[in-house]
């Protein structure tokens, strides 16, 4: 029997969309993976095992929906039992935390998982892929891949073996005791361990070619988190650290230990430096080793993940698709879909965009009456609760679609996506209001806490476009083509409700746009 959908990988996106495909019922399909358990990465990883996405079960609100905002590690589902904030209440829960909960999501959403179930190889024959799993073929008519990224990043570095990789290095402090080490990588991964360290070590360096990029300030929750940044302070308060920014050219052992030939980024010096141990701590990238010539997929982002068109699929294996913080390529270190709180509604739409591919099923959608002063209640409604648009930012849009004078609201869907096939039977409709969340032009240039910097004053029409904060944006399509845009005024509770300030100037937009203007 051929499968509709097989899933390679039983992590947060495989367990994801395994549990929307059992809950439609109406496909057959296969999670596998290689593991005795589902959620394997999470067994090894955050190595110092502290997660940083976000836990707060106490909201003030008991909206489920709207708690999805402060609770960045929930799988969707109807089951609230199933959310993460039944398990734990601390902020940064403990990696083993997590293992727990997909477990335990796994077992009560029933996914068909086949554990202990290694690929060795893919490929594709007349449209059908075949799949080696253990010691079977398995064939099916889509394959998604959900392994996340596996493989550990190794630069091309001569000597780099000489580093101890993040998935080996010891993790204990009196391992590092009275020792100068050098992390190569300044992501969350170099300064979690950098923190970790930083009370045995008689120096660390924490070395890369790029500036150390702040999350509270950019808004990826990717770039440094300011719980694992302590180390700056040790580091700007000249207590033996430093952050280097420039190239590690090579790695070689002598007489002192290991050599390091480093390049400045700052300055046209090169200097030979000194250290006991080297950590590498440069990330992780798709192993595509598995697909032979029939359906190898192209990479992107310097071979890091796999390169993928709008409904995250590949740009040039047809039926090969990606979820989860494999879906990252499309909206890199910009949004959020390499983490869990974002790739949840990602995989959604997958299986939205799987539901239209492959069965010819609509995206789903409920009635609204075409009116400006119904479809602006309809907007206002949704973007005071809405966590899918509030998490991805700028990727993900509700849209309402207004056709031969009858209009339909639609959830969720890929930005892009509409763009390019609209939701209509006959792709784009006659008017479409695309409804984002989004931060203001150049908002990772604002430093936030400096007080000398003016801000658009909250609640007042008009230079809502000029905002820094998040707030609601509604582009106005004409048979697929843009052809205005409105912005909602920021609100510091985020509520955009308020009759003078909101809810007419949006319905005037949207009388303009229904009636021609």
């Amino acid at each position: 029997m051929t499968l509709d959908h097989l899933v390679i990988g039983a992590g947060p996106a495989g367990l994801q969309l395994g549990a929307l495909l059992e809950a439609d019922g109406r496909r057959d399909y296969l999670v596998v993976d290689r593991a005795d358990v589902p959620g394997s990465f999470f067994t090894r990883y955050p190595r110092h095992r502290r997660l940083i996405s976000i836990n707060k079960p106490r909201t003030g609100s008991d909206d489920p929906e709207v708690n999805l905002r402060l609770d960045w590690n929930s799988l969707l589902s109807d089951d609230p039992d199933l959310r993460f904030t039944r398990y734990t209440d601390r902020y940064f829960p403990d990696a083993d935390v997590m293992v727990q909960y997909l477990a335990d999501f796994a077992e009560r959403s029933k996914v068909r998982v086949r554990y202990g179930a290694s690929v060795s190889r893919v490929s594709r024959r007349d449209d059908v892929f075949e799949v080696q799993v253990g010691g079977d073929v398995l064939t099916a008519r889509s394959v998604v891949v959900a392994t996340g990224v596996s493989r550990l990043h190794r630069p091309q570095i001569p000597g780099f073996e000489l580093a101890e990789g993040y998935d080996t290095m010891p993790v204990d402090p009196a391992d590092y005791l009275d020792q100068r080490v050098l992390i190569i990588g300044k992501g969350n991964s170099a300064f979690e361990t950098a923190d970790a360290l930083m009370e045995t070590t008689t120096t660390i360096h924490v070395a890369g070619p790029d500036s150390v990029h702040l999350a509270w300030r950019t808004h990826y929750v990717g770039h440094l988190r300011a719980v694992n940044n302590n180390f700056l302070d040790t580091y700007q308060l000249k207590s033996a650290n430093a952050v280097l920014d420039g190239t590690v050219e090579r790695i070689e052992r002598d007489d002192e230990g290991l050599a390091v030939t480093f390049r400045f980024t700052r300055a046209d010096e090169t200097r030979v430096l000194h250290y006991d141990r080297v950590l590498a701590c440069t990330g992780f990238a798709f192993d595509a080793s598995v697909f032979d010539d029939t359906c190898r997929p192209a990479l992107a982002i310097g071979g890091r993940f796999p390169a993928q068109t709008d409904e995250w699929e590949s740009v040039d294996v047809p039926g090969l698709f990606f979820a989860g913080t494999l879906s990252q390529q499309r909206d890199f270190k910009h949004s959020t879909n390499g983490f869990v709180h974002g790739f949840r509604y990602a995989v959604r739409a997958l299986h939205h965009v799987l539901e239209r591919r492959y069965a010819g099923e609509p995206w789903p959608s409920v009635p609204v009456d075409p009116t400006p002063a119904a479809i602006t209640a309809a907007v206002v409604e949704r973007v005071n609760r809405t966590s899918a648009l509030w998490q991805q930012f700028g990727v993900l849009a509700d849209v309402v679609a207004v056709t031969d004078g009858a209009a339909r609201y639609h959830e969720e869907v890929p930005v892009a996506y509409h763009g390019r096939v609209g939701l209509g039977p006959d792709g784009h409709d006659d008017d479409a209001f695309v409804v984002t969340l989004e931060y203001g032009p150049d908002h990772d240039k604002v430093d936030p806490f400096d007080v000398s910097v003016n801000r658009i004053a909250q609640d007042v029409p008009g230079v809502a476009h000029d905002a820094a904060y998040l707030h609601p944006v509604v582009r106005h399509h004409r048979r697929g083509e843009h052809v205005a845009t409105h912005h909602l005024a920021e609100n510091l509770e985020n509520r955009w409700d308020r009759p003078d300030a909101h809810v007419a100037p949006l319905e005037a937009f949207v009388t303009g746009a229904l009636a021609g203007r």
